[in-house]
C-alpha cells in the first residue's frame, strides 16, 4: 500500500514547451509580423482543445458561470429559470455568496464534492460513491501529479515504477519524469484495436523488477490516443493483475463520456471491482481520474478535474488532500465540475438546448472520426484503427527511409521531423507519435478530430498533399 512515508520531497522545474509547440508558435508571430506564408494561420491538431479547434462551448455551462460571476444577471429573464437557480445555488455553496472567496477547504467546496460522488453512483447503477473519497484538483494531470509524487521513492533498483502504456497520452512521460518515477512500458495490441494484452502486462512487469520496484499500474480508458474503449472481461483481468501482483491501480476515464462505437460502452474500474466481490473491491487501491476538458464539456483553459481515491489509508487519503498547496483551490473550475457532473434534466428550460449541443458534439466527433479514419487508410503508406470514443486519431506512417536517414542527420526522431516539415510546409501541428511513448520504428502521428467538419477536411486535404509530395521527394 502507498504510505505517507513515501512522499517524495524531490520538486522539479516545470519543463518547457515541445519542439513543434515552439515552432507553430514562432510561425504564428512571423505571419503577425508580415511574413508571407502559404497559409493565413497554424492549426494545431495536436492537442485535444475542442474550443481551439473551433467547437463551441456548452451554453448552459457558460451562461451559468456567467451569472455566477456577474449576480446582476440573476435580475434579468435573459437567461432560462434553471440557469438563474443553478447560479443561485452554486454562489449560495461559496463563503460570502462569491466567486472570488477563498474555498473553504483545499480539495474542494463540500457542496460540488457531493454533486461529483451522486454522479458516480448514478454512472455505476447504485455503487456507493462517498464524497469524502474525491478530492478536486486543477485537472486530472494535477491530481495524477500528486499521486506519482506520493509514490515516488528510491533509486536504481528501488525506484518507484509504473506500468504504463505505450502509447500514452502525450503528457505522462513528462509528468512521470518530474515526479521522479520510472515508467516500465507495456505494448498495446494495434492489431486488436489498440486494446490491453495480458501477457504483455506480465512480460514487462517481470522485466521491469530487475530495474526498479514497480508500484502501480497505470491506465486510459477509454484510451488516450487510441481511442479503444475497454470490455469488461479486459478490465477484470486488469483487476486481477493488480490484485495478485499488488498494484495500485491509476485509471484515467477522462473521455468515459465520448464513446461513439456502436458496440462498446463505458464501464469504469470501480463499478467492475465492486461487482468482482469483497475478494477485490475491499483491497485493490484505485485511484480514479476524471476532468472537465472531456469532448463534452471541453473546458480545457478552466483546469478543472478530480479523483476518487478506494481503499487506501485514511492516513494518505489526507495527505493526497493536504498536498494541493495553496489551501484554497479555485472556485470557478468547481462550479464548472458541478455543471459537468450535473446537467440540465428533462423538462428544464435548458434541457432542449443542452441536448441538441451534446448531440451535435457527439455527431461531429463519431461521423468526423469515421470519415477521417477512411481517409487516413486511402492513403499509401498510412493505416489507423478506428477508434470507438475519445477525439483521437492515432494513425500508422511510414516514414520514407530518406527521411529517416535526414531525421537522424538532425538528431531527432522521424516521426517529429514528419510533423516539423508538415508545419513549416502546410502550418498544421500534428503530435509525433514518440511524445506518446512510441520509441521503436513503428512511426505514428496524432491528431484531434473533434473539430468542425469543414476545418477537419481542410486538415486532411494538407495532409494528403504533404505525405504525397513526401514519398515523391523520398521514393
Amino acid at each position: 500500500m502507498i504510505g505517507v512515508r513515501d512522499v517524495n520531497p524531490r520538486v522539479r522545474a516545470i519543463r518547457t514547451p515541445t519542439s513543434l509547440q515552439s515552432q507553430a508558435a514562432g510561425i504564428t508571430k512571423q505571419i503577425a509580423q508580415g511574413v508571407r506564408k502559404p497559409f493565413a494561420a497554424v492549426m494545431d491538431v495536436s492537442s485535444g482543445d475542442p474550443h481551439r479547434a473551433g467547437m463551441a462551448p456548452i451554453s448552459f455551462v457558460r451562461q451559468v458561470l456567467a451569472a455566477c460571476l456577474h449576480p446582476e444577471l440573476l435580475k434579468e429573464t435573459s437567461f432560462p429559470p434553471d440557469v438563474r437557480q443553478r447560479a443561485r445555488s452554486l454562489l449560495g455553496a461559496c463563503n460570502g455568496g462569491s466567486v472570488g472567496s477563498y474555498c473553504v477547504t483545499s480539495y474542494g467546496l463540500p457542496h460540488v464534492l457531493r454533486r461529483v460522488a451522486e454522479f458516480i453512483q448514478r454512472r455505476d447503477g447504485g455503487v456507493i460513491s462517498h464524497s469524502e473519497d474525491i478530492i478536486f484538483s486543477s485537472g486530472s494531470q494535477a491530481a495524477l501529479m500528486l499521486v506519482l509524487h506520493l509514490m515516488a521513492s528510491g533509486e536504481g533498483v528501488t525506484q518507484t515504477g509504473v506500468l504504463t502504456p505505450t502509447p500514452c497520452p502525450h503528457t505522462l512521460p513528462m509528468l512521470m519524469d518530474e515526479a521522479g518515477v520510472r515508467p516500465v512500458p507495456y505494448q498495446l495490441s494495434e492489431e486488436r484495436g489498440w486494446t490491453v494484452d495480458a501477457a504483455q502486462l506480465h512480460r514487462a512487469l517481470k522485466t521491469a523488477r530487475r530495474r526498479c520496484a514497480p508500484r502501480a499500474i497505470y491506465i486510459s480508458n477509454p484510451g488516450n490516443p487510441t481511442g479503444h474503449v475497454l470490455d469488461r472481461t479486459t478490465i477484470e483481468e486488469v483487476i486481477r493483475f493488480a490484485a495478485t501482483e499488488g498494484l495500485v491501480l491509476l485509471a484515467e476515464e477522462v473521455q468515459q463520456d465520448s464513446v461513439f462505437g456502436q458496440d462498446r460502452q463505458f464501464v469504469s474500474f470501480k463499478k467492475v471491482l465492486f461487482e468482482m466481490g469483497s475478494e477485490y473491491s475491499e483491497t485493490v487501491e484505485l485511484i480514479s481520474f476524471h476532468s472537465i476538458s472531456a469532448a463534452f464539456t471541453g473546458e480545457c483553459g478552466l483546469r478543472g478535474g478530480y479523483m476518487e481515491v478506494i481503499n487506501m489509508e485514511p492516513a494518505v487519503k489526507q495527505h493526497l488532500k493536504s498536498m494541493q498547496g495553496s489551501g484554497s483551490p479555485a472556485l470557478l473550475p468547481q462550479l464548472a465540475l458541478e455543471l459537468s457532473v450535473n446537467p440540465p434534466a428533462p423538462g428544464d428550460g435548458s434541457y432542449d438546448t443542452y441536448a441538441q449541443e451534446i448531440s451535435h458534439i457527439r455527431t461531429t466527433l463519431s461521423q468526423n472520426a469515421q470519415r477521417a479514419c477512411e481517409f487516413l487508410n486511402g492513403l499509401p503508406g498510412v493505416s489507423c484503427q478506428l477508434p470507438m470514443a475519445g477525439v483521437f486519431l492515432y494513425p500508422r506512417v511510414h516514414v520514407p527511409q530518406g527521411l529517416v536517414e535526414e531525421a537522424k542527420t538532425r538528431g531527432v526522431e522521424a516521426d517529429v521531423l514528419y510533423c516539423q516539415k508538415f508545419l513549416e510546409e502546410q502550418g498544421v501541428c500534428l503530435g509525433p507519435g514518440c511524445e506518446n511513448g512510441q520509441d521503436d520504428q513503428k512511426h505514428h502521428i496524432r491528431l484531434c478530430v473533434l473539430a468542425p467538419t469543414a476545418a477537419l477536411d481542410d486538415v486532411l486535404a494538407r495532409l494528403q498533399a504533404f505525405h504525397l509530395r513526401l514519398r515523391d521527394t523520398f521514393p
